[in-house]
């Protein structure tokens, strides 16, 4: 085994976001030197790392040029230059989760055409080039509203997704590569967690449940445990199972899902890193998802997956009609709520709907937990000065 710890071993991690900063965490616990590269000179990651790198993600000689300092690359982002991370697989760097991984996953034409030829079940679906392909295949009746429209690259926090009701809403739409998909009339959304260590070594979290916020299409609640039959939950850790197979990927793979009317769960997209939906781990399970991700890419024993109790993860996001220097309101109220712990991911600049920081509430009843999930939200006021 590599000694990573206390040693000049360096692991690289392309951007530096929240997630890295919550993954600087572990690295420190383990004393395991870091080097991390993000375009923003106030990045969350700049902080903790050792080294801190001011640069394009998407740029090949930049990307390549900051791997060459690691010894093994990871990402906390996805829109990362792909052939870079090719170029140093050549050059014998590791990198986790793989540029082959990340390649299927980065374009969703590509990811679901990789769920129906591997028999994952997903919700119907059609490619189009661009706009007006899909514009010509609304009118022959190809596809029909309302459906859910995705950019095929560059979507995230709920951009890049809309639910297209009518012919005005879709002819509003921008000028880009995307999918038509049935839009799946579900019970729950829920999520995975899977983590993979290069020796094959698998562990699947327990099953999550997100509550979205109905305007900004974002996740404003995760619940764990589902509240869902055994047998659903059993059938979701399976699927997940059977996608990271797939993917063949290394480090954390975040399975998001849809449980049908009729109790069918259809995988809805995936993400190969630490994920918004795993959040809930750090205070509430034996290993949170962070730790996980650092064991799954060093190779090392996977760590237990279950949880000590019932938790609810509440996003903190910018409140609309508010940008600028953030204020975060009543902080103090919400400290005083049991089971509390609010996590500030340290973006000096409030936007509305951006995301600033969650709080998770740990209880042994999840109804308790949930209750003063809400009682946070109402507090709790994301603003500027």
């Amino acid at each position: 085994m590599n000694n990573y710890f206390s040693s000049d071993f360096t692991l690289g991690i392309l951007g530096g976001g929240q997630l890295g900063k919550m993954l600087l965490y572990e690295t420190r616990k383990y004393d395991i030197r870091t080097i991390v590269l993000d375009p923003s000179a106030e990045a969350p990651c700049r902080i903790s790392c050792n080294e801190f790198t001011q640069g394009d993600l998407m740029d090949f000689e930049t990307v390549v040029n900051f791997g060459r300092k690691a010894d093994i690359i990871t990402f906390e982002i996805e829109g990362v230059n792909v052939d870079a991370l090719k170029k140093l697989e050549a050059e014998g760097k590791k990198v986790y989760p793989s540029s082959k991984t990340l390649e299927r996953i980065q374009d969703k034409g590509v990811q679901k055409d990789f769920y129906s030829s591997h028999g994952i079940p997903t919700a119907a679906f059609k490619k189009y080039p661009s706009k007006i392909t899909f514009l010509e295949g609304l009118e022959k009746g190809e596809i029909s509203l309302p459906l859910v429209w995705k950019s095929t690259t560059g979507g995230y926090d709920g951009k890049g997704v809309a639910v297209i009701r009518d012919q005005s809403a879709a002819e509003a739409l921008p000028e880009i590569p995307c999918i038509a998909e049935e839009l799946i009339p579900f019970k729950n959304e829920l999520a995975v967690i899977v983590a993979r260590n290069p020796s094959g070594e698998v562990k699947t979290y327990p099953v999550v449940e997100m509550e979205f916020h109905p305007e900004a299409n974002q996740v404003e609640y995760v619940i764990c445990p589902a509240r869902i039959d055994a047998s659903v939950a059993k059938k979701a850790r399976e699927i997940a199972e059977k996608v990271s197979e797939a993917f063949e990927h290394v480090g954390l793979l975040a399975v998001e899902m849809f449980q049908t009317k009729n109790d069918e769960i259809l995988v809805n997209e995936v993400a190969p890193r630490p994920h918004n939906s795993g959040h809930y781990s750090i205070e509430a399970a034996f290993t949170n998802q962070f730790e996980q991700h650092l064991r799954a890419i060093l190779d090392l024993p996977l760590g237990e997956t279950e949880s000590k109790a019932g938790g609810v993860m509440v996003n903190l996001v910018g409140e609309e009609g508010y940008t600028g220097n953030v204020v975060y309101e009543n902080i103090a109220e919400i400290l005083k709520l049991n089971g509390v712990t609010p996590h500030i991911y340290g973006k000096r600049i409030t936007r509305p709907f951006r995301k600033m920081g969650h709080v998770t509430i740990v209880n042994a009843d999840l109804s308790e937990a949930r209750r003063i999930a809400e009682e946070v939200k109402k507090k709790i006021r994301v603003i500027s000065e």
